[in-house]
């Protein structure tokens, strides 16, 4: 399936880049990224016009990337403004695709598509309050061989974690209670709620009484083309105008070929926000919850259906698969209406030297 191109992703940590050049794989495209002296975020192609080297095996002079094969140099629109050789002319063609970027919520997001589409207004808002005092986060990244809806299959199932993830959230009310899922204009939501429950251990140890009875819930929201946003908590179940142990997580997912992604996440929490004991334990849930548990079982499934897609290898559908089952068809929705587009576009001719992106 194509990728979604006129939409935002997250492309790196803000901490992952400083004046370092650094490569990741972005929609099957090998994308050079550096801060500019000013600290701008900067985005291009990470192959020379020229002979395709790549560039990020060249240096930076200044703002400018300097290729290590012939030494010619890209300004950060993807321009050449140096030409070591003969008389120093420049062609006009002489240039790579340079990606914008907006860094924003401690994330640097980049624009994939038509670069004269790209709108920060379209970068989702419900994770602005990364940047508030109220919130203390947690964030990472990891690298997944497996295709980025699989990936979203698993975060859109809020029954896999009384099995794969029972150590951290066992708590079998939470099979029987009803699970609601629905859309809200282009989102679709997964939502179960279990009231009057002792907490599950994710909670538990961070409450006054572990033991007190709670109402506990679990939103996840997704949008085109990876956006989650994971909302639980625990509240006392005899004040339910008390006060609520609660985390409003993203899950960001950015394809990198169609068998494996870049997952970013931010654990956001309202509680105990200057407690490095509680960072660890949410590190720990991290690095076992999805490195351990997670990973290896999204791989292994990828690893088993090799490059078919889900629905062509006719798999057997529970209540539990809903809200996945929306958000794939929704997103196929949102790439036919692209390609239909592109489709009717008129064609323009290529221009020598350009360098051709992905599909």
């Amino acid at each position: 399936m194509p990728f979604l191109r006129n939409v935002w992703y997250v492309a790196a940590l803000d901490e992952e880049l400083g004046r370092d050049m650094f490569t990741r794989t972005l929609l099957g495209e090998a994308v050079l990224m550096y801060r500019k002296l000013d600290g701008q975020a900067v985005a291009m192609a990470d192959r020379c016009a020229h002979r395709f080297a790549p560039l990020s095996r060249g240096k930076l002079i200044g703002d400018n990337v300097q290729c290590g094969y012939h030494g010619l140099q890209f300004d950060c629109s993807g321009k050449c403004v140096v030409n070591p050789h003969g008389d120093g002319r420049i062609s006009a063609a002489a240039r790579v695709k340079h990606f914008p970027m907006v860094e924003r919520y401690g994330l640097l997001w980049i624009w994939m598509g038509d670069e004269h589409l790209a709108d920060d207004a379209l970068i989702p808002t419900y994770y602005s309050h990364f940047d508030s005092p109220e919130w203390k986060t947690v964030r990472g990244s990891s690298y997944q061989e497996a295709s980025y809806l699989l990936i979203a299959d698993n975060l859109l199932d809020l029954s896999h974690d009384q099995f794969l993830h029972e150590n951290f959230h066992k708590k079998d009310a939470f099979l029987t209670t009803p699970h609601d899922v629905f859309q809200e204009g282009t989102a679709v939501v997964s939502r179960r709620e279990v009231l009057c429950s002792v907490a599950s251990d994710a909670f538990a140890a961070n409450l006054p009484d572990p033991t007190v009875l709670v109402d506990q819930w679990k939103i996840m929201r997704w949008e085109a083309p990876g956006y989650f946003l994971l909302d639980v908590g625990v509240r006392p179940s005899n004040d339910p105008n008390g006060a609520a142990l609660r985390k409003c997580n993203a899950h960001i997912l950015t394809p990198a070929t169609e068998t494996s992604t870049t997952y970013f996440f931010v654990n956001a929490r309202n509680y105990q926000r200057d407690d490095a004991r509680v960072d660890a334990q949410i590190r720990e849930w991290q690095r076992i919850g999805f490195g351990e548990q997670d990973k290896p079982m999204i791989e292994a499934i990828q690893k088993c259906m090799g490059e078919a897609d889900l629905f062509d290898l006719n798999p057997i559908f529970l209540s539990v698969d809903g809200a996945a089952v929306r958000a794939r068809r929704q997103l196929t929705k949102l790439i036919n209406a692209q390609e239909a587009a592109a489709a009717a576009a008129p064609v323009s001719a290529p221009v020598a030297g350009v360098i051709a992106t992905a599909p």
